[in-house]
């Protein structure tokens, strides 16, 4: 039998794309005579719809666009399965299974996951009693994500029903799933799989989302694996796919990208896909000759192309001379224009227009983030100006401890490289150049510095890098509290301190621009700690 596996990037409530979409994939299995063909979870309103899904005339619009789908399935002998929101004893994340031109079953999601970046219980009610669908000779088994992660040690509180066990006796399973990317989640979907199908003693179809959802990346990388676990099928990552799968094919060997390369393309789609879904073109960014703000641009440009990303570098009574030619070099290397605004003036403004305020008081960090405000100021100005998106470029290091100046570098309307520790910047960066000089070598070696105060460098307020990011991982994505990670070798003082910059650092967070979530636990909207609070 063969299935076509529609790898599809929908747009949140594009109703009428989403499903011009599905059509044209239906129009592909027929051409291509596949007798069944796959779309991914709730891929006509988008994933994730969040509250739009309480609003009775989107939910009414989807349905109706879900018999236009199903409609076009009259010419020809294919099951279409997609996924659409449906109202049936209450709201439901549904599958819509539609055969000779109507819609002959719709299945219903039974595991709302409610842990990390997901809050589906919020909007939906569980199937209770899952069953295979009978349709054009084939019993399949339909499951929508989460149905098939309900597995100790993959999530955080095993469910009581397992849908994948109700689905023995099937000749395949499909899975709509609109599951987000995080690194190296592919290998564990692979894996997952593998188990899912010996189980259930049939191959499954996995047909996973791609694109960029605001802060939430879909890879795609669909999967179609045998009875007995072997992979058939491989779907690209990143972009989206219609791929034709004999499920009586060969086996063949899974391919997956190391974490470097992996992680580019994905904050890449994420940085093109944000800017087009909400209307912009073109972006700015500041440029400082640093390492961070270097990896934003080079990501920026592949996404956007580089004549469509400015930068702009503005140096104030402290930047070195190598902050101007290395950011100068990076943007010929790019081929991205570039502008000079200084800031010196600007910042002798400020003080002396606080000087009778601060009088008998020493200068202070007070002073320093003057500069990283005169700074996002401007840049505020050139975006409102040009209509460009205005790129933060503070790093997941940074972000935690708070090493970042409220209404100054955090200004901007997306953090690209904010779920990404400074660690990982380096190997991000590294990769640019592996064909060839992008990102100038001396903005890879010289000390991190915000160059705000004399001689400045990031270690004279932080711990080590690499001291810092092994505690962050434990802390932030693992979990872990400060006695474990003591008990892990790292200082008691140092990492009580980590700990407590980061507890104190939270209001930052909840006023920072998108996150592009690229690993496990990211700030935003999986993580949600409380401000007022007194537990560290």
């Amino acid at each position: 039998m063969r299935v076509l596996l529609a790898q599809l990037s929908p747009v949140v409530g594009d109703v009428v794309g989403n499903a011009d979409l599905c059509v044209a994939a239906i129009r592909k299995a027929e051409a291509a005579g596949a007798r069944l063909v796959v779309c991914p979870e709730l891929v006509i309103s988008g994933y994730p719809p969040r509250d739009l899904l309480e609003r009775n005339d989107l939910v009414e619009a989807c349905m109706a666009a879900a018999v236009r789908v199903a409609a076009a399935t009259a010419g020809s002998d294919v099951v279409a399965v997609f996924g659409c929101p449906w109202r049936e004893g209450g709201l439901r994340n549904s599958a819509v299974v539609a055969h000779r031109g109507r819609i002959v079953a719709v299945r219903h999601k039974s595991l709302l996951p409610t842990y990390d970046v997901f809050d589906e219980a919020r909007y939906f009610t569980p199937e209770t009693d899952p069953r295979p669908v009978e349709v054009a000779g084939l019993r399949v088994g339909v499951t929508i994500c989460e149905d098939i992660w309900n597995e100790p040690g993959l999530i955080r509180n095993p469910y009581a029903l397992d849908p994948v066990e109700r689905m023995r006796g099937c000749e395949l399973v499909v899975n709509l799933s609109a599951s987000p990317f995080h690194a190296a989640k592919g290998e564990l979907r692979a894996d997952l799989l593998a188990r899912q199908a010996r189980q259930c003693g049939a191959p499954i179809v996995y047909c996973n989302q791609v694109g960029g959802n605001d802060e939430l990346l879909f890879d795609g990388g669909s999967l179609v694996v045998g009875a007995d676990g072997a992979p058939l099928h491989q779907s690209p990552q990143f972009v989206a796919d219609l791929a034709l799968v004999d499920l009586s094919g060969p086996a063949r060997t899974l391919c997956f990208p190391e974490f470097a390369e992996e992680v580019v393309n994905a904050l890449v789609m994420g940085t093109r896909d944000y800017a087009g879904r909400t209307g912009f073109k073109s972006a700015v960014l500041g440029l400082s000759g640093g390492i961070d703000s270097a990896l934003v641009a080079a990501i920026a440009a592949r996404a956007l192309g580089p004549t469509n990303v400015l930068g702009v570098g503005m140096p104030g009574p402290f930047s070195s001379p190598g902050s101007i030619t290395d950011a100068e070099a990076l943007a010929r290397n790019l081929g991205m224009p570039f502008q000079l605004i200084p800031i010196g003036n600007i910042h002798s403004a400020f003080l002396t227009a606080l000087a009778p305020a601060f009088a008998g008081r020493k200068p202070d960090v007070t002073e320093e983030n003057l500069q990283a405000r005169a700074r996002g100021t401007l840049l505020m100005a050139v975006s409102n100006k040009f209509a460009h998106l205005l790129l933060t470029t503070g790093n997941k290091s940074e972000m935690a401890v708070g090493y970042c100046t409220l209404y100054g570098d955090m200004n901007g309307g997306l953090a690209v490289i904010g779920d990404v520790l400074k660690t990982d910047v380096y190997r991000l960066s590294r990769h640019f150049n592996v064909g060839g000089v992008v990102i100038p070598e001396s903005t890879l070696t010289k000390p991190p510095s915000a160059e705000l105060a004399p001689d400045q460098k990031d270690e004279d307020s932080l711990p080590p890098y690499a001291v810092l990011d092994a505690i962050l991982h434990r802390y932030v994505e693992s979990g872990a509290n400060a006695d474990s990670i003591v008990a892990a070798g790292f200082d008691r003082t140092t990492v009580d301190r980590v700990v407590r910059l980061v507890v104190r650092s939270e209001h930052k967070r909840w006023q920072a621009a998108p996150v592009l979530r690229v690993s496990s636990r990211a700030f935003g909207s999986g993580r949600r700690m409380p401000l007022a609070q007194r537990w560290s």
